[in-house]
């Protein structure tokens, strides 16, 4: 039987564990495969891809990887499955992640990047201009891409602005539909074609990525807002920077990045951009209910008990 050993994919500043009253040993992977044996557990996060090659390379003492975050697509789930190894996400990032969503949405509708730039640059008081002019929110036609728990809690603010919502995904929420007065729309480029504003908070997977590509990019109305909390990969970043350079969109706010921590050096110059390092669920409370969450797989399995979050 494998001992309490714990292996993190990242220096976390987790406190002292103990399973079946005896203290975990935490060890941390640098490249070393060997650093996995006589494991049972691996904390990764999504910054950290397991595919599986890697996967295929770790010993059979490994029974789980409890990955910190919503979204488990940097793990290949099906070679984990095969491998006999469970996977566990923390599902508590949602009401922080449409927090930000919905401050992006504000943010890129209001200019407010190049408006503090033109302000902190003195700009303000040396032209005599009054600053960027922006686009109302309220009132405006807001299309969700992916409806689940986040996509419904965007929504949700949204009605506060007297924003419609229409909304897209593989199937119809009759029960969401009902409580937020939400349009289904089957098809993608219908959505699109009648959004003020377009929130992806969908999950990468081979359907989603590039979902937003130029040709969807093209069917979106000339000043429309884009935002994306969701994964950096749902949009072709290129197709997105050449649509920016060329005037077409309005604004975009990003969290998320196709290659982060590397950024489009496009996206990076253009004033309406706003930009920011996937801080979705950057709270204090939001992480350290990740951590507790994580810590709570780990322990489980350690102690042979059911796992609370597990996607595979």
């Amino acid at each position: 039987m494998p001992d309490n050993i714990l292996v993190m994919t990242l220096p976390l500043p987790f406190p002292e564990l103990k399973a079946n009253d005896q203290p975990v040993e935490v060890r941390l992977f640098e490249g070393d495969f060997s650093v996995f044996n006589g494991a049972e557990v691996i904390c990764s996060t999504a910054l950290n891809p397991i595919d599986k090659d890697y996967i295929a390379q770790l010993p059979d003492s490994i029974k789980l990887i409890a990955n910190i975050g919503v979204g488990y697509d940097n793990i290949d789930l099906a070679a984990a499955t095969a491998k006999g190894i469970a996977v566990t996400n923390t599902p508590v990032v949602t009401e922080d992640t449409a927090d930000l969503a919905f401050a992006l949405i504000l943010a890129s509708s209001r200019q407010i990047t190049s408006n503090e730039k033109f302000l902190r640059d003195g700009q303000w008081v040396s032209s005599g201009q009054l600053g960027n002019l922006g686009k109302t929110v309220h009132g405006t036609q807001l299309g969700i891409i992916g409806f689940g728990e986040i996509g419904q809690s965007v929504a949700r603010r949204a009605k506060a602005f007297n924003m419609t919502i229409l909304y897209h995904g593989p199937s119809r929420k009759s029960e969401a539909e009902i409580a937020l007065d939400a349009t289904y729309f089957e098809n993608l480029n219908d959505l699109l074609a009648e959004s003020d504003v377009i929130s992806l908070n969908c999950s990468l997977n081979a359907h989603t990525r590039h979902i937003i590509d130029a040709e969807a990019i093209a069917v979106m109305k000339k000043d429309a807002i884009l935002i994306n909390t969701g994964r950096g990969q749902l949009i072709d970043e290129s197709a997105l920077a050449n649509a920016m350079k060329d005037g077409h969109l309005f604004a975009a706010g990003l969290d998320v990045f196709e290659d982060e921590p590397k950024i489009n050096d496009v996206l990076l110059s253009l004033p309406n951009v706003t930009l920011t390092p996937h801080i979705g669920s950057a709270t204090t409370q939001c992480r350290t209910a990740m951590a507790s969450c994580a810590i709570g797989n780990i322990i489980a399995q350690l102690e042979g008990r059911m796992l609370l979050t597990q996607v595979n």
